[in-house]
């Protein structure tokens, strides 16, 4: 499109004060390029040289002019107050205006015919003498540096260039060869990288070419150790194990140093133990069916590097009281798979075994795998079959014993709410009786499990649980089902026996006796919310019975961290009173309560005082020289000593590094003791607020 004159004259201006400041920027480097070019002789003709560069730089700053485009000149005169932010107008086909723009695009413009615009940036007057301060002082120094030798120097037909003199030592080459340990089965690999990682207790083996030649080398790591390089030829060799992850550099002997002397990392991996795992049974206590004769067995073991032995470990224990014998075996298993990963399946045959009625079988795997010289082991959790016991009349006296709410294994509720989940994530892809079959199993299990819980209630072998006994016994009626009897005859003398003849001891007497009434009120909650499961699940809605599941859950939680313990009661009994100190005053070996608490001590460490001191200016040699010695002290304590170790020794090799500063400063940021918790202290007040309580205590007082 085309510009109304008077924004033509101002664009065009704007445009060349652009040009012009980009060409004064960059004239005083065209003058360094000549400078460099004459210093070195480069085989170049000069009026070539010159007119190239000449051409880039107008080139230069004629792209930098036309980047100014019509939004920058639009924002420029949105700056004036009479644009009234409609300067885009001005740059768009009146063609495209609707009747409301065309008038404010002719407003704009008898605007600017009283008031030409003036767009042309502000001289970079900062930016051109820094340009030429800094170009022209490198080109005096290039042209007038004393002892500078050109790169091509104009020397005789046959003639050799004189040689550099060296002021330090280049690591021309380097090749680490990493030699895994032999039970790793990996190969050996080459690399040209000082840093490796590598298996614990690999092979290292270092080949360097260093120019020119020192008198010798070695390698020197953070710990102190010393290796020497032998020199082969022209390259200097060197051996190590790799017991643990060290730093370390390469040391010339000499009066030259290395060119560079950063630190390089060895990090050892070390061997991870086998990983077991037990995939039958799904749960780690079974109890045995009376018609079993094989327990079947599967586990899986994977190792980083390869499986040893297995062992199956067998525990037998018989009897009952003081008469328990147990009986230890293993046998050795022969796994299917890699060497890496591995499964064992076993079926033990429990009439070999001889388990019977009240006896505990304990299983569990050990594996090892292929560390040398020591081996790893792992085990497997146990896992118990038990035989239970048959049927017996317990005590009813429990003065001095100890009673658990729970027995040691129950069902678990949570499998049960698993298993429901599972089942309704299921349900899309199961047919309607598949579905119903499962729900009614959950349900069956949901219901043994109620009942077993039920027992600690004195609840009945089948129905809805029953309520708690009141404090004289259960009270019946003629319609709850029960056969009472006729009414029993009474003997001269006697007291009948009640609750022998019409009463029904559902309470165990070990069990719902000596529950507490807060521990029964929990129990008999997560009895009727697994009544209300169990009713879903038998009906086919396990989705229903999820809620009232966790309900119970829940509860049992409750239930199992109560315990009561009831214990013979005994007198008072207080120390003696030792009658040689008394009413002497001697307070020897007693505490003072009014000493209140002691504030707690955070763990000596020289991190918060390098932290602190990291943080300020100055030096800090002494805070990191004290650091270091701890260090040395706590490797093990500490997460990346490696890591600490080298940001010591990048500030140690220059102190004015900011970056470095504050790379320390971030890895002693976990080191910082956390503060103990205390009572924040009352800010003092201001002179407003003095003059308040001043007041308040002048009321107070008479």
């Amino acid at each position: 499109m085309t510009l109304p004159p008077v924004l033509q004259r101002a664009v065009a201006a704007a445009r060349m004060r652009q040009w012009l400041s980009a060409v004064l920027i960059t004239l005083p480097w065209l003058a360094l390029a000549f400078a460099l070019a004459w210093r070195l002789h480069v085989p170049l003709p000069w009026l070539a040289f010159g007119l190239v560069a000449v051409a880039a730089t107008t080139i230069g700053a004629w792209r930098s002019a036309h980047r100014m485009d019509a939004r920058w000149f639009a924002r420029q005169l949105d700056r004036r107050a009479d644009m009234q932010d409609s300067a885009d107008l001005l740059f768009v086909d009146t063609r495209q205006l609707s009747g409301l723009q065309v008038l404010q695009h002719e407003r704009l413009l008898k605007t600017l015919g009283r008031a030409p615009p003036d767009l042309r940036p502000a001289w970079p007057s900062r930016w051109i003498a820094t340009s030429l301060a800094i170009a022209l002082a490198l080109a005096a120094a290039v042209v007038l540096w004393p002892g500078a030798k050109p790169l091509v120097a104009d020397l005789p037909p046959g003639a050799a260039a004189p040689a550099a003199v060296a002021t330090d030592i280049t690591l021309v080459a380097a090749t680490l060869t990493v030699t895994p340990p032999a039970y790793t089965a990996l190969p050996a690999r080459d690399t040209n990288e000082l840093s490796a990682k590598a298996p614990e207790n690999s092979q290292l083996r270092w080949r360097l070419r260093l120019s020119p030649q020192p008198a010798s080398a070695e390698l020197v790591f953070h710990d102190g150790e010393r290796v020497a390089l032998a020199r082969e030829g022209d390259d200097w060799t060197a051996t190590r194990l790799l017991s643990r992850s060290t730093l370390y550099r390469v040391v010339p002997g000499g009066p030259l140093p290395l060119r560079d002397q950063a630190r390089h990392r060895l990090d050892a991996i070390p061997d991870q133990p086998p990983q077991v795992r037990v995939i039958a049974p799904e749960r780690s206590l079974t109890a045995a069916t009376p018609d079993q004769r094989t327990w079947a067995l599967s586990f899986e073991a994977s190792d980083d590097h390869g499986l040893g032995g297995a062992r199956l470990g067998l525990t037998l224990a018989q009897g009952s009281g003081e008469q328990v014998t147990v009986t230890e075996r293993s046998l050795v298993l022969q796994g299917e798979g890699d060497g890496k990963q591995r499964r064992y399946v076993r079926n033990i045959d429990l009439k070999a075994l001889g388990l019977g009625d009240g006896d505990d079988l304990i299983v569990r795997l050990v594996v090892s795998d292929n560390r040398a010289p020591s081996p790893q082991s792992s085990r497997s959790t146990s896992l118990i079959l038990r035989w239970p016991p048959p049927p017996s009349a317990e005590s009813s006296g429990m003065e001095g014993l100890v009673k658990k709410t729970l027995p040691a294994y129950f069902r678990s509720q949570r499998q049960i709410i698993i298993d429901a989940q599972a089942l309704v994530a299921e349900r899309p892809r199961l047919a309607a009786d598949k579905f119903m079959q499962r729900s009614d199993s959950l349900g069956v299990d949901q219901r043994i499990l109620r009942m077993r819980y039920g027992q600690f209630l004195g609840e009945e072998t089948e129905g809805e649980p029953e309520p708690p006994p009141s404090a004289d016994g259960e009270q019946h009626s003629l319609d709850d089902g029960h056969d009472h009897g006729s009414e029993p005859p009474t003997t001269m003398g006697a007291m009948p026996d009640v609750m022998e003849d019409f009463g029904h001891t559902h309470d165990d007497s070990e069990a719902a006796t000596l529950l507490d009434p807060e521990t029964r009120e929990l129990l008999r909650k997560a009895l009727n919310a697994m009544w209300l499961s169990e009713g879903e699940l038998r009906g086919g809605r396990p989705a229903q019975a999820l809620p009232h599941a966790y309900r119970a859950l829940g509860f049992i939680k409750q239930v199992q961290q109560a315990s009561r313990i009831y214990l013979a009661r005994v007198g008072l009994e207080l120390p003696p009173i030792d009658e040689a100190r008394r009413m002497t005053g001697d307070r020897a070996g007693l505490g003072d309560r009014r000493t209140g608490l002691v504030p707690a001590a955070p763990p000596s460490s020289p991190a918060l005082a390098l932290w602190r001191s990291l943080a300020a200016t100055g030096d800090s040699a002494a805070e990191r020289d004290a650091f270091a010695t701890w260090l040395r002290a706590n490797e093990t304590t500490v997460d990346d000593p490696l890591g600490l170790v080298a940001a010591l020794d990048a500030l140690a090799s220059d102190p004015a590094c900011d970056a470095c500063r504050q790379e320390l400063r971030r890895k002693l940021w976990p080191l910082l003791a956390t503060p103990a918790a205390a009572a924040a202290s009352r800010s003092a007040p201001d002179a407003r607020g003095a003059a308040y309580l001043d007041a308040l205590a002048r009321e107070r007082s008479p």
